[in-house]
């Protein structure tokens, strides 16, 4: 069971949302959680929605091997590398409107709603396998 790894301090005016082995990169969803940091959530929303319209890069800071520059990265107080992840920004973006409803439950203000925490994990890997003969299945290495 996977568990959160931070608490919040005041459970009461805070909101979660969380998904688990999730079918998506993890360096570029990394990258993504980290540029969303301490964002009001509509303004990441509107980030989010940006990248994936390639209005705004994610610049890559950690994992940014071989990843091009961009002028659109370098408005993001990066050294101009960057990319536009569209499915870790859709991941991301379907979890923040999971959070927003659950704030709306709960009774909070959604217009004074930021994000303080956001964590990505590696997912469990996926088995492959391949066909032998004779009817066997083996793994694939």
């Amino acid at each position: 069971m996977v568990k959160y790894s931070k608490e919040s301090d005041n459970p009461t005016k805070s909101c979660k949302a969380r998904g688990s082995d999730l079918r998506v990169h993890f360096k570029n969803t990394r990258e993504t959680a980290f540029a969303i940091r301490k964002l009001p959530l509509g303004k990441a929303k509107r980030y989010l929605e940006d990248v994936m319209a390639h209005k705004q890069a994610i610049p890559f800071r950690r994992f940014c091997g071989g990843v091009g520059r961009t002028a659109q990265a370098k408005n993001r107080h990066s050294n101009g590398q960057g990319r536009w992840p569209v499915k870790s920004a859709k991941f991301i973006l379907d979890l923040l409107k999971n959070a927003e409803s659950n704030a709306e439950v709960k009774g909070l203000d959604v217009d004074a709603l930021y994000i303080s925490h956001i964590q990505v994990n590696q997912a469990q890997k996926q088995r492959r396998r391949t066909y032998r003969a004779h009817g066997r299945i083996n793994r694939m290495t």
